[in-house]
Parts: structure tokens; C-alpha cells; sequence
């Protein structure tokens, strides 16, 4: 038993470590060199992946353009590495000697943000918006999955640095600290952007996924050195769904029905800062006055004063306007009205801001500044699908009641602007994904319509905070597609197949009728030669390529059938001639006989035919042939099978395709012949009639015998076929369109950021 009056090597939480002490100096080195020995290792293991990556991709690249992109990065980051790595350490260790001698970085700020007002808007362009999403994302995601071990650095680390709140924004070695030091550190690269993406890729995969040791190495030294070893890893009580103060204005957290503690999310919030700047420039906002001024327009007109509302007023607002519209029977008559609920989207705020002074007792005409740039957000985020032309107008308009829900989404959590992952942003994408390949005559049972209708309804009843109801509905979304989409690719197998045995039947009888021409070539065969030629044994040949194919020894036979075949036709002269007739005529019955079994004749069909050659050779030999036998093949001898039609006029070269001679000069215009090149199975196109009516369809395969295209609808059933140039010509005459496979969210949010950086007209 240890002796009473030893020192105890456990650090009592209640008694915080004076930071400047000589104990916390020898902890916080240990720190350091961990992370230090850890990190050059991981960083170092990711220089040596991006090199093959790079040139991975350069080998697949789509275009010159995009290879020329990638070998440009590979020389870039083979010349620069040692600086980029050099840059990245020195950044993190920077940020532990500031944490070292107390300097913690504020949650809601990056070393290299500046201040708002600061921020121009010629500078937050789309390239920053592209790497803020993908710092944001990688961040995100390996927040949540190193939580517990990120818990217990976060609370040892407050220990030694006496006492001050620590958070995973604030470590120094927090995965949002370590990007941001990547990301500074990877400005020393003249690189496209699209390269940049996929080093921060890397990134995340071989530094961000490998720091789980690192944090157990952090957590094993600081307890054994008695910080907090009876620390259970548990995670304060916090949910994906939480709201997060996403810049200066967010002060306030909106107190709902089992409200959790803020995450706070450095990138997010970057995200929505470069947002903000764009929206205060695009309204010309002034800076906001001195202390006792209140808020102004530009041109400095007064904004209405008094307190703004906060957020439960918001929430308590929004619902009051959603419980209102779920209630509102639906109509077919009034999901076509897209005039009507495009108004109703842009007249959301005014209609909120009533529903707020109607609660309060008073007129609001106003709401702070990030809830406005919020609000206005989702705003054109519902603007944008009522206008996107890869939605079918009734989708459109039904997505769009989706609005108030997810205008509260935002508002109880920002980051849905900014993590691709969250389960809002998902179940919204994968609705749009499903509407986008709708048609009415493609959904003639209306499941899927009736599907979406459905969720779009639970949301509208059903949602009040609880965010994890956008899960439960996209897995039972998922579900949904996952049954239809398996019977629609047996369909659409059966179709493919029926496509692939008609051209494969047709270049079969092409090719034994080219066959058959090019070896009677001027030869003037007795009528029943030459139908036996064209009918019968064309139709044996055609089976013999269907079957064993054009090497076989099958169709190699049938070849040489033909050329017996016809020399047994011609004149006999002389008694060699006669004797080289009679040796061949044991081999031709035999493979005439095999022959007309393979094509389906009848027994007695077949006997009756060999009995009009038996004639017709015994007049060839000089032997007289019984009265009434005749020479000429009479047709109801030689039944043929419906499946396999008879080549009576067999020609050379292949038809001519009427399509192509119908086809206008514009289908061989080079642009629309690469645009059809260039379609990938899987894409949804729309294609629109002469009447004006639209169908969609999927291009489910193309034929490698006629580089014809199939297209398909959802449930796996043939909408059209077209050849190269038929295609090219439709997209020409814009009658047909590819569908974008963007994600809806990602290409709204390209277009607003596009929208708020291009000036409006005065």
C-alpha cells in the first residue's frame, strides 16, 4: 500500500494545472512530440500515394485536357513536396506552441479568415467554396468518428492548459486544426482546383484516417502521467442534429423540444461566412452603426428597430406555417399550378415575419442578419428546383412543399449548406434523383409519384426538430427503389436481349446472303439449285453463325456445301465430268439431310425435296427421269419456321438505312455526333414529340453490332432506339436533352453562388 504522505500522480480536475508550471511544460512536450513523430509519418505515407494516384487518373483521363491537368499536378507536387509537408508540420506545430503557452484559437475562427466586413467579393470564389466543402466534409466525418477518443484529448488537453474550455475546433490536433494547416499549407501549389480535390482526398485517407493512434498514444501518455485516468470516453450529450452558431450573428442557440449542446464546425461556418459576404454585398448592406445606432439600407434608410426574434419564435412561426399547409387538401389540379406555388415560395419570409408579429403582438419586419441569409438561402434553394428543367414540372412543384421543412432544418442547423452527408441534404438529393427519370406514361400506376407525394407529406405533418425523420424516410426511399429498380432491370434485360438477338439474326442473314451471292456470282443455277440456296440452306447458315458462330467448323462445312452445291449444278460434258458429279453427290444428300433438320424441316418435306434433286441430277447424268418429275422448286415443299424468315433476294451489300436518308444535315454535325458519342449508359435523357409532349428515358445499352441506342423508362420498358446520327439530329433540333446526374443540391447551390456573385441588373 502506497505511503499516505507520497504525492498522488492523479490530477484532480478540480484543480487545474498552472500552464507555466515545469510538470505541464514536460506534458505538453510529450504532446508535441507525439504529434510531431505521428504526423510526419502520415504525411509522408500520403506524398508517396498522390504521385500514383495522379498518375492513375492521368492514364483515365476523360479528355487531353484532364490528363494534361493531372501530369501538371504530378510534376507540381513532386516538385513542391518538401515544401507543402515542410509548411503543413510547422503550421501544426505552431498551432501547439500557441496552445502551449496559451493562446486557444477561437472556436468559430481559421488562422486565415479574416474579418467579415474585410472579406471582398471578388475573393470568395468558387474554387474557396470548393475547398471549403471539402475541408468541411472530411472534417465532419472524422469528427464524429473518433468522438470518443477526440472527447478525452479534448479533456486532458483543458486539464494541463489550466482549465480553459477545450473543444474539437480548438485542438490544436483536432482533425478541423489539421485540415486548416493543410489547407494553408497547400496554397504553395499551382494546381487546378479539380487536382486540389483529390489531394484533400488523399489527404483524408491516408493523414485524417490515420490519427486514431495518435489520440490513443495522446490519451495512454497524459493518463499515465495522472491527467484524468479514470476518465470514461464519453461524448457530451450532443446529436448530428443539433443547432450550430454558424457566425458572429449566431449568439443566441434556438431552444427547442430536446435541443442539444451547439456543434461547432470551423468549415461550416466558413462556408456560411463566405455566403453571408456574398449576400451583404449583393443587398449593398452598410456596416452596422456605433453603439445606440441601429442598422441601415444602403442609401441610409433606417431599418426597423426592436428586439429581433429569436429563434424558437422562428421555429414556433415556421411550424404554425406548416401545420397550415399540411392540413390543405391536394389536388392534382393544384400540384400542376407551378405559377401559384412559385409565389408561395418567394412570399415565404413576408409570410413568416406575419406569423412572428401575429405571436408576438406586434409588427416584426425584421430578423437578424444570418437568419435572413438563411432564409433567403432556402428560398432560392426552392426558387432553383421550381426552375430546373431536369425535374418534370409535377415534380417540381411537389418537392417545392418541402420549403417550411426545410427552412427549419437550416435554421436548427446550418451545415446542411455545407456537409454533403447530412441526412436533410441526402433525402432531398435522392428524391430529385428519383424524380428526375419520371414520366407519367412511365409511371403508369403512379407508385412513384404517389411515393414521393407520401415522404414530402410525412415531412410536412411529421417534422417538428427531430432531424433523424430524414434517415428514416430516405432509407424507406431506398427500399422503394431498390424493389422497382430490380424488376426494372429484369425488363430491361429482356429488352436489351430481344434488341441483341433481332441485330444478331440480321447480320446473320447478311452475311450467309453475301455468301451465297459471292460464290453464285454470274452463274445462271437451275431455279431448284438456287432456292435451295437462298431458302433452306440460307436459313442453315444463319443458324450454323447463330449457334457455333463464323469460326466454327459447322460454318466452315456449310461453305463448302455451298460451292459443291453448285458445281453439282453445272453442265456435264464428258464422262470425267460425270464421275466427278457422282462423287459428290453421296456428301451433299448428307449434308443436305443434316441441314434441313437443323432449320426445322419435316421428314417427309425433306424426302420429297431430295426426290426433285434425284430427278434433276439423273438429267444431269444423261439418265432419263420419270414423267412429271419437275426441275423447278415448288414452294409448299420447303415449310420454313416463323422464326426464321427465307432470303429469297439475297444482295451484296447491306440496305440502306431510310433513317439516315431521311436524316437532315444538321444530325452530321460534328458537335451532336461527339455529344451522342459521348453518352454513358445510365443517362437519363429527355426526348420530346412532335405533339410537344416529353417522355424521359435511360440509355440502357448500345449495339456493338449497329451502334443503334436503346433507351428505356423506369420501368425498364424500350422508349426508342436510335441510331448515332438520328440522335445527333434530335439533339440538334432540341428535341432531345441529357439530364444533368449532378446531385440537385450541389448544382443549386452552384447556381446561387453563381447568381449572388454575378451583379443584378439596376
Amino acid at each position: 500500500m502506497s505511503n499516505a504522505s507520497e504525492p498522488s500522480n492523479v490530477v484532480d480536475l478540480s484543480q487545474r494545472l498552472d500552464p507555466r508550471s515545469e510538470r505541464v511544460g514536460a506534458l505538453l512536450a510529450t504532446v508535441r512530440g507525439l504529434a510531431t513523430k505521428r504526423l510526419h509519418a502520415l504525411a509522408s505515407n500520403m506524398f508517396e500515394n498522390i504521385d500514383d494516384a495522379l498518375f492513375d487518373l492521368a492514364e483515365k483521363a476523360e479528355n487531353n485536357a484532364a490528363q494534361t491537368q493531372f501530369f501538371d499536378g504530378m510534376r507540381e507536387v513532386r516538385k513542391k513536396r518538401a515544401i507543402v509537408e515542410r509548411t503543413f508540420l510547422g503550421q501544426v506545430a505552431r498551432d501547439l506552441a500557441d496552445f502551449s503557452a496559451g493562446r486557444m484559437r477561437a472556436p468559430d475562427t481559421d488562422t486565415h479568415t479574416r474579418p467579415l466586413a474585410n472579406i471582398e467579393l471578388s475573393l470568395v470564389g468558387e474554387n474557396e467554396l470548393e475547398e471549403s466543402l471539402a475541408v468541411t466534409s472530411m472534417v465532419g466525418k472524422n469528427e464524429q468518428r473518433l468522438a470518443r477518443a477526440l472527447f478525452a484529448v479534448n479533456q486532458r488537453l483543458s486539464v494541463i492548459c489550466g482549465g480553459n474550455k477545450m473543444d474539437d475546433a480548438s485542438n490544436p490536433v483536432g482533425p478541423a486544426s489539421l485540415a486548416n494547416a493543410f489547407r494553408q499549407a497547400l496554397r504553395e501549389l499551382l494546381v487546378e482546383v479539380r487536382v486540389k480535390l483529390i489531394i484533400y482526398k488523399l489527404f483524408d485517407r491516408y493523414v485524417l484516417a490515420g490519427i486514431d493512434e495518435l489520440y490513443d498514444d495522446i490519451n495512454n501518455e497524459l493518463a499515465a502521467a495522472g491527467v484524468l485516468p479514470q476518465l470514461r470516453h464519453e461524448i457530451a450529450t450532443r446529436r448530428s442534429d443539433a443547432p450550430a452558431p454558424t457566425g458572429p450573428d449566431s449568439t443566441a442557440t434556438p431552444v427547442v423540444h430536446n435541443a442539444a449542446a451547439p456543434v461547432t464546425d470551423v468549415a461550416a461556418a466558413e462556408f456560411m461566412q463566405s455566403l453571408h459576404a456574398l449576400f451583404s454585398a449583393r443587398r449593398g448592406a452598410m456596416p452596422v452603426g456605433t453603439a445606440g445606432e441601429g442598422p441601415v439600407h444602403a442609401g441610409g434608410v433606417p431599418m426597423p428597430t426592436g428586439p429581433l426574434p429569436s429563434a424558437a419564435e422562428l421555429l414556433g412561426a415556421l411550424t404554425l406555417l406548416q401545420s397550415q399547409m399540411s392540413v390543405l387538401p391536394v389536388s392534382a389540379a393544384q400540384l400542376s399550378n407551378q405559377a401559384e406555388i412559385a409565389r408561395d415560395v418567394a412570399q415565404l419570409k413576408e409570410q413568416l415575419l406575419t406569423q412572428i408579429g401575429q405571436l408576438r403582438g406586434q409588427h416584426t419586419a425584421h430578423v437578424s442578419g444570418v437568419d435572413e441569409d438563411t432564409i433567403d438561402l432556402v428560398g432560392m434553394l426552392f426558387e432553383f428546383i421550381l426552375e430546373d428543367r431536369n425535374l418534370p414540372v409535377e415534380m417540381q412543384v411537389l418537392l417545392a412543399r418541402l420549403q417550411i421543412p426545410y427552412l427549419k432544418v437550416a435554421l436548427l442547423d446550418r451545415r446542411m449548406f455545407a456537409h454533403k452527408t447530412h441526412p436533410a441534404r441526402q433525402l432531398l438529393d435522392a428524391l430529385a434523383d428519383a424524380a428526375k427519370g419520371w414520366s407519367s406514361e412511365g409511371d403508369r400506376d403512379g407508385r412513384l409519384f404517389e411515393k414521393v407525394k407520401s415522404i414530402v407529406e410525412r415531412l410536412l405533418h411529421e417534422f417538428d426538430d427531430d432531424i433523424a425523420i430524414f434517415d428514416r424516410l430516405a432509407a424507406e426511399l431506398q427500399d422503394f427503389l431498390d424493389v422497382v429498380r430490380k424488376r426494372a432491370e429484369l425488363a430491361e434485360q429482356r429488352v436489351a436481349e430481344s434488341t441483341r438477338g433481332r441485330e444478331k439474326l440480321e447480320q446473320a442473314r447478311r452475311r450467309a446472303a453475301q455468301e451465297i451471292v459471292s460464290r453464285v456470282g454470274g452463274a445462271n443455277l437451275p431455279p431448284l439449285i438456287y432456292g435451295v440456296l437462298t431458302r433452306a440452306w440460307a436459313n442453315y447458315v444463319v443458324l450454323t453463325l447463330l449457334r457455333q458462330g463464323e469460326d466454327s467448323a459447322e460454318f466452315t462445312d456449310s461453305l463448302r456445301f455451298i460451292d459443291h452445291f453448285i458445281a453439282s449444278a453445272l453442265p456435264v460434258h464428258d464422262v470425267n465430268s460425270r464421275r466427278d458429279l457422282r462423287a459428290l453427290l453421296p456428301g451433299i444428300e448428307r449434308s443436305l439431310r443434316r441441314g434441313l433438320t437443323s432449320v426445322a424441316f419435316q421428314e417427309a418435306d425433306t424426302e420429297q425435296l431430295l426426290g426433285q434433286l434425284h430427278a434433276f441430277y439423273r438429267q444431269q447424268l444423261g439418265e432419263v427421269a420419270p414423267e412429271g418429275e419437275s426441275g423447278t422448286l415448288v414452294s409448299s415443299v420447303m415449310p420454313l419456321p416463323e422464326a426464321i424468315q427465307a432470303i429469297e433476294e439475297p444482295v451484296l451489300e447491306p440496305e440502306i438505312d431510310e433513317e439516315t436518308e431521311a436524316l437532315a444535315d444538321e444530325a452530321f454535325d460534328e458537335r451532336y455526333l461527339s455529344q451522342a458519342r459521348e453518352l454513358k449508359v445510365g443517362q437519363w435523357l429527355e426526348f420530346t414529340a412532335d405533339d410537344g409532349t416529353t417522355d424521359r428515358a435511360k440509355l440502357s445499352w448500345v449495339s456493338p453490332i449497329s451502334g443503334r441506342f436503346l433507351f428505356v423508362n423506369r420501368r425498364g420498358l424500350k422508349v426508342a432506339d436510335h441510331s448515332l446520327a438520328g440522335l445527333a439530329q434530335a439533339f440538334a433540333q432540341d428535341t432531345a436533352r441529357v439530364l444533368d446526374s449532378t446531385l440537385l443540391f450541389d448544382r443549386a447551390m452552384d447556381a446561387i453562388v453563381e447568381r449572388l456573385r454575378t451583379p443584378e441588373n439596376p
